[in-house]
Order: C-alpha cells, then structure tokens, then sequence
C-alpha cells in the first residue's frame, strides 16, 4: 500500500492519479475540519515519490491527470514541487495536467516567479479552499487567513498562469452570521474571479471543535430552507465570469452552471426547491 489513509480528493479528480506527496495538513486547525486530524504532517522524501510513482504507473501506465495529495501539498518548497513534477512527467508520459490543494498562506509563500514557473512546469491546477469570505467567520473557524489575504493569494495565483478552482462551505456562518456570511463570500468572490467556483454544505464532523460548539448549543445550524435562501443570496450576487458547482455529496440540492449565462435558471432551480422541498437529497445520502 503507498497511501497512507484516509486520502481525499477534489470530486473532478476522481479519474486521476493520486500521488500522496505530503501526509496530512501543515495548519490542520480549522475548526470544522476532521480530514486530517488523526494524521502528523510530513513531506514524503523524494524516494519514497518515486517508488510510488513506478507502483502507480503499474496500475495507470497511460494517466493524463495526476492530482497532488495531501491536503496542502503546496506547502513544499518550490525546488521540491519541481523535482516532483518533473519525476512524474518522466514516469507518465501522457500528462496533460497535475493539480494541487493549497492554503491561502502556501500560495502567498511563493513568489510571483516561483509560481509562474510551476505553473510552465505543468501544475495547472490549484484548489483553494476559502470556505468563506467574511472576516468573522474565517476567524471563528481559524482559517489562518483574512478575507484581504485570501483575495491576494487568489489573485496571485491566476495572475501567475494559474488555473484555480476555489470552494466555499454554506452554512459555515451558522444562523448568526448567515447574511455576512453569503454576501462577503460573494463580494470575495467578485473581486477574485476564480476559473471554477464551487461550494460544499456544513456537515459537522464528530469530535471536531465546531462539533463540540454545536453540543453545547453556541453555533446553530441553518435548515435546508436556510441553506437554500444563503445559496440564492450568494448565487444573486456574483457578477464573474465562472464554472459554478454546488454538486457535491454534501449539498442538499445539486447545481451546476455557468455564469453568468446561467444564473436565471440557477435561481429558478432554487427557486423550484424552495416550494418543493421534497426533490431535496435525504440527509442520509449526503456525504463529505
């Protein structure tokens, strides 16, 4: 076995190599987050990526994609990212495009040049989480980040030849800052202007900080009716060019569009689920 697990991925990798660079996330302190708790962070040594690169190719000889793990994988020196790229161009031939999860703090690590030339060297791809975009929120969760630091990074990255491919989490403001939560992820959005923009549903991991909150009756978890209306909101406010998703296992309703040809009908869609709550997913088929 190569992988130490549990391994996650972007649901549009889902057809690509994984390679588990890193083990874990280097900040593994968002308060919501249960992915990587039980793991200790560490970069794997070149070695160890190449003999899994060679078991890997015995499995995927002709993969066009290779998706990056772990969580904020990143978070490796730029000279380091580049050996593994070009390791695995060697390896799979076939590559058109390696991707990669990153903090906000990762991507603002780097410089523009460093960036610039991993992106020339074949990482396409960056999946940025913001989970949200307003101030409180981001703090409350210990993101690590201001809204004004994950607009820089966001923006670093595109300008420097990026693809990015960004999610954010309804329902993570909680009843209390719902309004601020929807209309200051949609203004970071606005000014960001991600290639693809996603969005995923809270769903509260057991044993987590937030977990224990919920418990304790200090973060009230929005309905579906409410997570419908903070979607419409966000959905009414985004003026950028994008791929949107909210189709992910979480999500109560799955959409997909793009905007902002389609943001009618994404609201009509919305719309048609608020007086028809019954063609909502069933809690027990969602998933993270």
């Amino acid at each position: 076995m190569i992988y130490d697990l549990p391994l996650f991925r972007p649901p549009s990798e889902a057809k690509s190599v994984i390679l588990q660079a890193t083990i874990g996330c280097s900040h593994n302190k968002c308060t919501f987050c249960g992915s990587y708790k039980m793991k200790k962070f560490r970069e794997k040594s070149l070695e160890e990526i190449w003999r899994d690169l060679l078991i890997l190719k015995e499995f995927y000889p002709d993969a066009k994609r290779m998706f990056i793990a772990d969580g904020n994988a990143f978070c490796m020196s730029t000279e380091k990212l580049l050996k593994i790229i070009s390791m695995a161009k060697k390896v799979f031939p076939n590559l058109e495009r390696i991707s990669i999860y990153a903090t906000p703090m990762d991507i603002l690590a780097k410089s523009d040049e460093e960036i610039s030339l991993l992106a020339e060297s074949g990482l396409r791809l960056i999946y940025l989480g913001i989970e949200s975009g307003d101030d409180v929120v981001l703090k409350e969760v210990k993101k690590g980040a201001t809204s004004k630091e994950i607009l820089k990074a966001g923006r670093k990255a595109i300008e420097n030849g990026v693809t990015l491919s960004v999610t954010a989490i309804l329902g993570l403001g909680g009843r209390k800052r719902s309004e601020e939560h929807a209309e200051n992820t949609a203004k970071l959005l606005n000014e960001m202007k991600p290639h693809y923009t996603a969005f995923l549903t809270l769903m509260v991991v057991e044993g987590t900080p937030l977990h224990r909150k919920v418990l304790r009756g200090e973060f009230e978890l929005l309905n579906k009716k409410e997570l419908l209306l903070e979607l419409r909101r966000i959905v009414e406010l985004l003026e950028y060019k994008t791929v949107f998703r909210a189709n992910h296992a979480s999500n109560y309703l799955p959409l997909k569009a793009n905007l902002p040809e389609e943001k009618e009908k994404l609201l009509r869609e919305i719309d048609f689920a608020l007086e028809h709550p019954e063609v909502l997913k069933p809690d027990y088929l969602r998933a993270l």
